[in-house]
């Protein structure tokens, strides 16, 4: 699951992020930039399919066949554990994980495959709209949600899109680290906005984490492979009783504590920011 060329400049930027203790902050160097009119306008064309029934319907399954054949091919590279902690849930949820991969989302897709016989949404940013080649491609295609900044979208246009899926039944893939940091293994400080959307839903939070272990074989000239564990954890109610703004913070302090928790059993190290080699799955280390 090597997407794009070399990662060194990436490494380099987890390490500086580190030290400036931004751990939610961009590592990323080929990521797309648009204007706000370039943004209106990849926002514009994503609704336009959407409102094309069949062309979107037909556009879709060419595109999940593509993935399903992709995770295929992942498929015994990836192990799922604590399913009981979710036996319980038989509605329309949000679900965290820790962000490692543009393709990392397959992992919560076989598990809702598994558990839920559905494929999930997933919230991305808005840029990912833009992005060249394959990635781009499915990030229209698919069942994808995009988030921007604007007040006036995320009002007027996300919250309804998301409250429309989730009255459905469906599972939503929600990353409250925001950025991903390619093959970190740590979890990260979950912002708020995951448990804000679960409150405003009625619907619960389930909490995963994946665990990255290093296997023998070369994958490209910096990585070795990797197999997955995806932990699934206890899952996050909101309080009644408590607003959506105080449920949402206590939501997303629970989960991080989880995550923090499975790290800990997974690695039998205590989580520490301060960087290490170790912590970048997979990488070789130079001669």
């Amino acid at each position: 699951m090597i997407i794009g060329g070399s990662k060194k400049e990436v490494i380099k930027n987890i390490k500086q992020n580190i030290l400036d203790n931004e751990l939610n902050k961009k590592v990323e160097v080929n990521d797309p930039k648009l204007s706000e009119e370039e943004l209106n306008r990849v926002l514009n064309k994503f609704y336009s399919l959407r409102k094309n029934k069949i062309f979107y319907f037909l556009e879709s399954r060419l595109a999940f066949l593509y993935v399903s054949m992709v995770a295929r091919k992942l498929d015994k590279n990836i192990k799922i554990e604590g399913l009981e902690n979710i036996k319980d849930i038989n509605k329309g949820a949000i679900v965290t994980s820790n962000h490692f991969n543009p393709l990392d989302n397959l992992l919560i897709r076989k598990l809702i495959k598994k558990c839920y016989k559905k494929n999930p949404f997933i919230v991305i940013q808005d840029t990912n709209l833009a992005m060249p080649g394959f990635l781009g491609y499915l990030m229209n295609s698919l069942h994808t949600i995009p988030l921007c900044k604007s007040p006036n979208y995320i009002i007027k246009t996300f919250k309804p899109e998301l409250k429309k899926v989730l009255e459905k039944n469906n599972y939503v893939l929600v990353y409250p680290e925001e950025e991903m940091w390619f093959n970190y293994r740590l979890p990260r400080p979950c912002k708020r906005g995951a448990y804000e959307f679960a409150c405003e839903n009625n619907v619960p939070v389930i909490s995963c984490f994946t665990e990255i272990i290093d296997k023998e074989n070369d994958d490209n000239e910096e990585f070795k492979e990797v197999e997955y564990i995806v932990h699934v954890l206890k899952p996050i109610y909101l309080d009644p009783s408590k607003s959506v703004r105080v449920n949402s913070k206590i939501m997303a302090e629970i989960d991080y504590k989880q995550k923090v928790e499975a790290y800990e059993k997974a690695y039998h190290k205590k989580l520490d920011y301060t960087f290490e080699f170790s912590d970048i799955a997979g990488l070789k280390k130079e001669d």
